[in-house]
Parts: C-alpha cells; sequence; structure tokens
C-alpha cells in the first residue's frame, strides 16, 4: 500500500534537519520549471537561495 502525502510528511518532519534540506533541495532539483513558466522558474530560485542562506549560516532556521 502506498503511502499518503501526510504520512510522507509526518515521516519526513521526524528527521534531522539536514536530511530534511538534502531531501527538499532534491524535490526541488526534481521539478521541471518549463512545466508551469516563469512563476515555478522563481520560485525554485528563491527556494535555492533560501538553502543556501540556510547552508552558508547567513540565516538560521526556526526549529520546532
Amino acid at each position: 500500500m502506498a503511502l499518503t502525502v501526510e504520512q510522507i510528511e509526518e515521516e519526513v518532519l521526524s528527521l534531522p534537519s539536514e536530511a530534511r534540506a538534502l531531501l527538499a533541495d532534491r524535490l526541488v532539483e526534481s521539478l521541471d520549471p518549463a512545466e508551469d513558466g516563469i512563476a515555478k522558474s522563481l520560485w525554485i530560485a528563491e527556494a535555492r537561495k533560501r538553502r543556501d542562506e540556510v547552508r552558508s549560516g547567513l540565516v538560521t532556521p526556526i526549529l520546532r
């Protein structure tokens, strides 16, 4: 039986922050920016920028 999105989310949120960041990066990379045009490309660029800011230590993520 396949997992629901909610079940996957619950599992992913239980991972350490480094693993979640890696997974988020892979998911963003898997998106095809040509599908939805410029808006999607801009959101992908923003996600990458934020990822890089966290990785560089420029910003600190808020942890639960």
